[in-house]
C-alpha cells in the first residue's frame, strides 16, 4: 500500500466555505496552522468523519476511508483514529488505568499495536495508574487522554490545539512527551496549533490555512524560510535547523552543534556527540557583514549567499534570504543596512548570529 496522506474536501458551511487539497507525509508530523477561523478544526473534523464534506476524498496510507465520488464514507467508529481534543475528557468515575483500558478494549487483541505498558512509558504516568483524574493536573490529563488515544492502536492521531487549555508551565510539562512520540512512533500525526512556537518544535510538514483554503504547505524548514508567505513578517519569525552534537568544550561549558553550512556554538548541553537537536535562529537575531569579522563577542559567524530580499512590515526594514551550504536563513535588517553594505541576490556575505534558540 501506499503511504501517504490525500485529504481533498469541499465543505459549505452557511458564509464559511472549506475548500483543501492535500498530500501530506504518511509519516512524522503535519502541523496545520493558522489563525483562529481559518479551518484547522473543520478540517480535523472531516478526517476524523465527524463532518460529512459533499465533495471529498480521503486516503491513509493506501486505505480510501471517503470518496463522494464512488460512494465511500467510512464513519467515525471505523476510521482507525486516535483524536484528542482540546479538553482531556475523561471518564471522571474511573481512574487512570480504567480510562487507558477502556481505549485499549476498543481494539482486538491481535489488531494492538500499542501496549499498555508501552503508552504509559511514553507519556511517563506508570505512576499516575491507580489515581482519579480529578486528582491530577491539567497536564497529567492530556497526557493521559494522549495515551488512551494511542491504546486504540490509530493508524493515524489527530491533535486538536491539546495544549491551548494549558499554562506556560503545563504546556513546557508536556512538550517533551509529544516530542518523544514524534521520534519514537511511526503512526502519522496531524497536528493543530496556532502557536508558532509548538509548531516548530514538533512538525515535520506545515500547512497554512486561511479562509477555509491552503495559503502553502511543505517542510518545516522550507516553509518557514519562505519570504512570500505572512510567518516571515511575523515578530517571532526565524528559521529552523537540524543539527548534530559535535562536541563540548568543557572549558568554556559551551556545546558545538553541526548542519549543513556550518556550526554554532551553544551553552552547554547534556547530551551525547552525535544526538540530533533542534534548534531555532529568528530572523531579529541575525546580522550581516561584508567580511567576517573579528575581535567581536558574536561568535556564530556563517558564511552565505543571499538568494532574496523583500520589504518587510516596517518601511524602516527589509527581510533578506539566505543559503549557508545548503541551510536556509533570513535576516531582518534596517533599509539603510541593506544600501550601505550593497545587500544584493548572490552576494557573499557573513552572517552574524546574536543567539539561539534550543528546541526541546
Amino acid at each position: 500500500m501506499g503511504e501517504g496522506i490525500e485529504a481533498r474536501f469541499r465543505l459549505p458551511l452557511g458564509d464559511f466555505a472549506l475548500e483543501v487539497a492535500l498530500e501530506l507525509p504518511g509519516r512524522g508530523v503535519s502541523a496545520l496552522f493558522g489563525h483562529s477561523g481559518s479551518g484547522k478544526t473543520t478540517l480535523l473534523r472531516c478526517i476524523a468523519g465527524l463532518e460529512r464534506a459533499p465533495q471529498a476524498r480521503l486516503v491513509v496510507n493506501g486505505e480510501c476511508w471517503q470518496d463522494s465520488a464512488r460512494g465511500i464514507f467510512l464513519p467515525t467508529h471505523r476510521r482507525e483514529i486516535g483524536y484528542v481534543f482540546q479538553e482531556a475528557s475523561l471518564f471522571p468515575h474511573l481512574s487512570v488505568r480504567r480510562n487507558l483500558e477502556f481505549g485499549e478494549r476498543r481494539i482486538a487483541v491481535a489488531a494492538r499495536r500499542v501496549s499498555l505498558p508501552q503508552a504509559c512509558a511514553l507519556l511517563g504516568i506508570e505512576h499516575l495508574l491507580e489515581r482519579m483524574p480529578d486528582g491530577l493536573s491539567g497536564g497529567e490529563r492530556q497526557r493521559v487522554a494522549i495515551a488512551r488515544a494511542l491504546l486504540t492502536s490509530p493508524r493515524l492521531l489527530l491533535m486538536d490545539e491539546p495544549m491551548a487549555a494549558l499554562d506556560a508551565a503545563r504546556k513546557a510539562e508536556i512538550l517533551p512527551y509529544l516530542e518523544r512520540l514524534h521520534d519514537e512512533l511511526e503512526i502519522p500525526l496531524l497536528y493543530v496549533s496556532h502557536s508558532i512556537e509548538e509548531v516548530v518544535r514538533l512538525a515535520d510538514h506545515l500547512v497554512l490555512l486561511a479562509d477555509g483554503r491552503v495559503m502553502a504547505h511543505g517542510e518545516l524548514r522550507a516553509m518557514l524560510a519562505r519570504l512570500d508567505l505572512p510567518i516571515a513578517f511575523a515578530e517571532d519569525a526565524g528559521v529552523v535547523v537540524d543539527a548534530v552534537v559535535a562536541g563540548h568544550d568543557e572549558a568554556y561549558h559551551l556545546t558545538r552543534l553541526a548542519f549543513p553550512g556550518g556550526e554554532v556554538v551553544v551553552t552547554r548541553q547534556p547530551a551525547e556527540a552525535g544526538r540530533r537537536l533542534r534548534f531555532r535562529i529568528h530572523a531579529r537575531d541575525v546580522s550581516l557583514a561584508d567580511h567576517r569579522v573579528e575581535g567581536s563577542s558574536i561568535v556564530n559567524l556563517l558564511p552565505v549567499t543571499i538568494t532574496e530580499i523583500v520589504g518587510a512590515d516596517s518601511p524602516a526594514h527589509v527581510l533578506v534570504g539566505m543559503d549557508a551550504g545548503g541551510t536556509p536563513l533570513v535576516a531582518r535588517i534596517t533599509r539603510r543596512s541593506c544600501d550601505q553594505l550593497v545587500v544584493r541576490p548572490g552576494r557573499r556575505m557573513w552572517a552574524q548570529i546574536k543567539s539561539v534558540a534550543l528546541l526541546g
